[in-house]
């Protein structure tokens, strides 16, 4: 087997450096895809089993099952267990076994074929005698970390090529061998070329501790730098546990955290709580013990205590190697810890986390808010469920929502023990969608956690500016836009797109600048209703300069005045500013009135006495010239004691009728 490295990166990582090429001995591997996909509506333990048994059924020698974790190992080989010919011994091999059951699957055959069920450790971290078949599934298992939520998740997805090729390379190990993909041919080209760098998804905070000890990470060449957003968020972790000061630099605390052979979080608390934390720090970095067992770490505390007496109480299996590796690890950092404080393990785990104190929120459904920000969730049958606050020390990262897997309870007590300097009053004053007023609260916080609430009288500006939310939830429409509002704001526009200086007064972009000319007007609004009730007319007046209300009402006028000096209301809602008024008001009138600096004809409505439409026109002038004639002599039988003169541009305008008998 050749281990080459690809030249082009290299050359460009070193230089002029020598290159150099190792070969190995390998052995020729014929590969053998799927005729078609698996179906959709099979689950992987099933398809990998059907495989199996067919490569084993068309080769010879052990086989290797390459599957993505322990739950698909142990599936599988339920699967696999009373369907296997009589000469082949069935193997499993994770992380989390027994060594002498590790070692059982890595010795060779004493007879017969043996199949082992494994996940990617036997890729490269060790070598399996006898193997001359493997079966891939295609899938690897990563951890991957998310700096929005500080949580680590283990996720399924496609393996790489190159992890693809890696597994297949095992079976030419001594002989030629055969490789089943769990996979068509097609669907190869679908593969990622290599599997992510780690620091691209791991949880940088130990890293992060690592530079800051060594003084900075400047003029280190990574082959993959550290993503910017992970490595803040991990500097910010570091620092809300002490072991940065302001400016990045690491304190005293934070040195004796990294001579510590645990994460940050875990350092951090046995250096708080002392020796008594040693067993919770061991348990929280190691593999859980217990097997289907509820969230409560305090009946992993009582395994670790007296497994005996455990077992005699509880039903939920134990992992006998994992607790005795827990308490080896336990003893080990209990001799590097300092003395005991006597604190409670839901105390110790706060330490640890303090970003992961979780208060129930309101209802049936277990959801907790965490005073980081985030949300999380029990599983409903669980009991710590019903608790009003938790410590959560491991969740599976889902970032909408998280699985809580391991936590303690934790009263009101400790938790003002632990982080009583960290506690304090909020004033908040904030508009409510649900409620539709505002909330104005006093709120005793620990990060976002509201462990206490009393009413605040806010003072008016802080309601105010709430209220401002309001209108930007509400829309400006409903928020006192009434019919004279739209009036000035519809002559506003006109001028404006006629090359007036005015202020661009559309609903975005009054919203836009909200707080320079609505915030005053706001000062006594507590609800909806309140907003709704609001007539905006002069607080969009008072957006306008003196300068500009002057030419607004010179150039575009609210109302339009009569020869007999009456009032009529200028509608600008239109394309077209327009009036409705009786005809006979209008004798006498030679020149049409127009609207704006380029002289906009005024849209007239003629109205008859009764005042219905009988006209209308942009000329008025030239209505009296032609179309008069005929509406004078429509008119003048329906309406006969109103005047209908012959020549109406020499009239006298009027709005009375003739007295009866003339």
């Amino acid at each position: 087997m050749s281990a080459t490295l690809d030249a082009a990166p290299v050359a460009a990582l070193l230089g002029d450096a020598p290159l150099l090429t190792a070969e190995g001995r390998a052995f020729p591997v014929e590969t053998r895809w799927l005729d078609a996909p698996v179906p959709r509506d099979q689950r992987l333990p099933q398809a990998v089993a059907d495989l199996t048994l067919k490569a084993l059924s068309e080769t010879d020698g052990g086989l290797l099952v390459f599957l993505p974790g322990e739950g698909e190992i142990r599936r599988t080989a339920a699967l696999l267990t009373h369907r296997l010919p009589a000469d082949v011994t069935l193997h499993t091999l994770f992380g989390a076994m027994e060594f002498k059951a590790q070692r059982a699957a890595i010795a060779p055959a004493t007879s017969g074929r043996k199949l082992v069920l494994a996940t990617a450790i036997a890729e490269t971290s060790l070598t399996i005698s006898d193997i001359r078949v493997v079966v891939d599934a295609g899938l690897a298992r990563r951890a991957r970390f998310d700096p929005n939520s500080g949580m680590s998740r283990l996720v399924t997805e496609r393996a790489s090529n190159a992890e693809c090729e890696q597994r297949r390379g095992r079976a030419g190990r001594v002989a030629p061998g055969t490789c089943y993909r769990l996979w068509t041919k097609g669907q190869e080209g679908a593969l990622p070329a290599f599997a992510p760098p780690e620091i691209e998804t791991a949880d940088l905070t130990g890293l992060a501790l690592e530079l800051a000890a060594w003084g900075s990470a400047e003029g280190l060449a990574f082959l993959t730098p550290p993503p910017t957003g992970p490595m803040a968020e991990a500097r910010t972790l570091l620092h809300d546990l002490g072991a940065l000061d302001q400016d990045g630099r690491i304190t005293s605390h934070g040195r004796a955290m990294a001579a510590l052979p645990l994460h940050p979080r875990l350092a951090h608390m046995l250096l708080k709580a002392g020796k008594g934390a040693a067993p919770l720090a061991a348990l929280i970095a190691d593999r859980d013990p217990l097997q289907g067992a509820p969230a409560d770490l305090a009946l992993r505390l009582k395994a670790l205590d007296d497994p005996r007496r455990y077992l005699a109480d509880h039903a939920w299996p134990l992992r006998r190697d994992s607790v005795e590796r827990i308490r080896q690890e336990a003893k080990r950092l209990a001799r590097l810890a300092p003395a005991d404080r006597g604190l409670d393990p839901a105390e110790m785990a706060a330490l640890a986390y303090p970003d992961r104190i979780g208060l129930r929120r309101r209802g049936d459904a277990p959801r907790y808010l965490l005073s980081g920000g985030k949300g999380a969730v029990f599983d409903p049958a669980d009991p710590l469920g019903e608790s009003r606050l938790i410590v959560a020390t491991d969740l599976d990262g889902d970032p909408r929502e998280a699985r809580i897997r391991q936590a303690l309870p934790i009263s009101d007590a400790a938790l003002r023990e632990v982080f009583g300097a960290a506690i304090g009053w909020h004033d908040t004053c904030a508009w409510s969608p649900r409620d539709g007023r505002i909330l104005a609260k006093s709120r005793e916080m620990l990060g976002a956690l509201p462990l206490a609430e009393r009413s605040w009288d806010a003072p008016p500006e802080t309601r105010a500016h709430a209220a401002l939310e309001g209108v930007r939830a509400l829309g400006l429409t409903h928020c006192g836009m009434t019919p004279a509002a739209r009036r000035l704001q519809a002559r506003v526009e006109l001028l404006r797109t006629q090359g007036s200086d005015l202020p661009d007064f559309t609903d975005d972009a009054l919203m836009a600048r909200a707080q320079d000319w609505l915030l005053p007007h706001l000062t006594h609004c507590r609800t909806a209703e309140d907003l709704r009730a609001l007539d905006l007319t002069e607080a969009l007046r008072g957006a306008l300069t003196w300068d500009q209300t002057q030419s607004l009402d010179r150039l575009a006028p609210a109302h339009f005045r009569t020869p007999l000096d009456r009032k009529v209301p200028i509608d600008y809602s239109g394309g077209q500013p327009a009036i409705e008024i009786r005809l006979q008001e209008l004798f006498g009138v030679t020149e049409h009135p127009t609207i704006g600096p380029r002289r906009m004809p005024l849209k007239i409505t003629l109205l008859s006495p009764a005042r219905r439409p009988v006209q209308t026109t942009t000329d008025l002038p030239n209505f009296w010239k032609t179309s008069y004639a005929d509406v004078r002599k429509d008119m003048r039988g329906q309406y006969p004691r109103h005047p209908w003169p012959e020549n109406p541009h020499e009239a006298t305008p009027t709005t009375r009728a003739k007295p009866r008998g003339t």
